[in-house]
């Protein structure tokens, strides 16, 4: 008997019995889960596409909400009660205005070279601004550029993405959302002149917050 002729001998589980598997899964996962590490988890035959719309429409109104991450889902505690956790989750980052700027660019012309994102600040890039997100988790490196050089890009990833509770980077506020909120400078670089982020960095004044979540 062929493999497939002994797959359909069993049948899948009733789509609500799916929906509680599915329910299961995301629960007791840390990170997002993707459609498709849904189905491999699950009996043959099943449908967790299907189970997690209906899933996603069980919590709508409750305290914990299905939620889309980028191309995974994950449980996640409602919006308006974050403040309930914020003795368990508070977690302060500090990033220099470097990073802040640097992580924003990446965020809003992603796919973006380093070469490009020190031609939109107008200061050349350290190292270390860059390895700071990187280590964070919060950019990564995209496709290399069909162009001489083949110079590296950057993207964000989806734990940038999952830590602001965004379903993909279109999601983002508004440029002029962020410039008031403090977090992209719009100076012009000095004397006309390419700074360098290194002296930045190291300046106390160029510390600042990022989030508290």
């Amino acid at each position: 008997m062929s493999e497939e002729q002994e797959e359909s001998l069993f049948e899948a589980p009733p789509i609500a019995e799916q929906e509680r598997m599915v329910e299961a899964i995301l629960f007791a996962s840390v990170e997002a889960v993707t459609v498709k590490e849904l189905a491999a988890r699950m009996p043959h035959g099943s449908d967790p596409a299907e189970a997690l719309v209906y899933l996603k429409k069980r919590y709508e109104g409750r305290g914990v909400h299905l939620v889309k991450v980028g191309d995974a889902w994950a449980m996640r505690t409602a919006g308006d009660l974050g403040f309930l956790m914020q003795k368990e989750t508070v977690e302060t980052r500090k990033l220099s205005r470097a990073a802040i700027e640097t992580l924003a660019i990446v965020a809003y012309h992603q796919p973006v070279t380093r070469a490009e994102i020190e031609e939109i600040r107008g200061v050349s890039v350290s190292r270390g601004t860059i390895d700071q997100l990187i280590e964070m988790e919060w950019i990564r490196f995209g496709r290399r550029r069909m162009t001489p050089g083949r110079p590296v890009t950057f993207v964000v990833t989806q734990e940038f993405l999952d830590h602001f509770g965004l379903e993909n980077a279109r999601d983002l506020p508004g440029l002029k959302e962020l410039r008031s909120a403090g977090l992209l400078d719009n100076r012009p670089p000095p004397g006309g002149e390419v700074a360098n982020d290194d002296d930045e960095d190291e300046s106390p004044e160029g510390q600042n917050e990022l989030f508290e979540d």
